[in-house]
């Protein structure tokens, strides 16, 4: 089942040479995890809903345990700092949902239990 990795990140308006080195290495730690990017900043956004001033980050992996790995990576975690130095964050690994998912069929099993309590 593919897995996710979310990043909420506030960089300063102009970024520091490290985070744009780290940009330039972040690729090359992906690759061997399967991981790539489905969004990346977001420049060009349109906030529906709430508010949403942040860069955001979407890194797709094979699963759950691939993006674990690249994170905890011996080579992820010596360019991490060059990142978190100097932009504040939140990330977030989730599972996706399997192929063929239906919103309609959990909302059923939810009621199902709540139903029986």
């Amino acid at each position: 089942m593919p897995a996710y990795v979310l990043g909420n990140l506030r960089p300063a308006p102009t970024l520091h040479d490290e985070v744009l080195t780290y940009m330039e290495r972040v690729q090359g730690t992906l690759v061997p995890f399967g991981g790539r990017f489905l969004v990346h900043g977001a420049p060009e956004r349109e906030v529906r809903e709430g508010q949403w001033p942040d860069s955001l980050v979407l890194i797709s992996f094979p699963s759950l345990d691939h993006a674990r790995r690249w994170y905890d990576s011996e080579e992820y975690q010596a360019l991490l700092p060059l990142r978190t130095r100097h932009i504040d964050g939140d990330v977030l690994f989730v599972d996706g949902v399997p192929e063929g998912y239906d919103p309609a069929t959990t909302a059923a099993a939810i009621r199902a239990a709540q139903s029986a309590t």
